[in-house]
């Protein structure tokens, strides 16, 4: 049991940055969006500067995937549900302005593909791997005798109750590619709005 008279020096914040992730006490991702955007935009400009110089723009493209496109995925797998349409926006408009400025390649996928696919390889790693930190996290598996569309797992599904359930990792991964999620997201925004 802690004492209260130990508690007097501790602060109270509104915001807290976690393994490079800031999250405030909305439980919103605003201020990551924002350290990552403007950061960003500095690294965007440094390469303006080197390409001034003559580097290849071959060279620009690697550096940029390296830095800038690393930067706006950084774990994003956990902090991706809590970021709003206006938060992705922002997040994918840097992608096209290193694109249209000619430092990222063409052929780089969006933001939300990129993180799709780190989801899906995250979320195959924690359900094949017992002792995956997250695999206690999982629903138990579910037996059915029925011929049902194929899902990408055996887990049974999480009932939602709220927006902050729906953002985890493992709820949107067990919803995602189903009809159910879909229908669910379509009709709780009906009553969020």
């Amino acid at each position: 049991m802690v004492m209260p008279h130990l508690l007097q020096d501790v602060a109270r914040v509104q915001s807290m940055k976690v393994l490079g992730v800031t999250i405030n006490c909305n439980l919103s991702v605003l201020d990551h969006v924002n350290n990552i955007t403007r950061s960003s935009a500095q690294t965007i400009h440094a390469l303006r500067i080197l390409r001034a110089h003559g580097m290849a723009d071959s060279s620009l493209h690697v550096v940029y995937r390296a830095v800038v496109v690393a930067k706006l995925t950084y774990a994003a797998s956990a902090w991706w549900g809590f970021a709003s349409a206006a938060d992705r926006q922002r997040i994918e408009a840097v992608l096209r302005r290193g694109k249209r400025c000619g430092l990222c390649s063409g052929d780089v996928p969006t933001i939300a593909e990129l993180v799709d696919r780190a989801d899906d390889e995250l979320f195959e790693k924690v359900l094949c791997n017992p002792q995956h930190v997250l695999y206690n996290s999982l629903p138990n598996e579910t037996v059915s005798f029925y011929e049902l569309r194929h899902r990408p797992h055996n887990r049974e599904l999480i009932n939602k109750t709220s927006r902050l359930s729906e953002a985890s990792f493992i709820v949107r991964m067990l919803y995602k590619d189903t009809f159910l999620y879909d229908f669910i997201i379509t009709f709780s925004r009906l009553f969020y709005l």
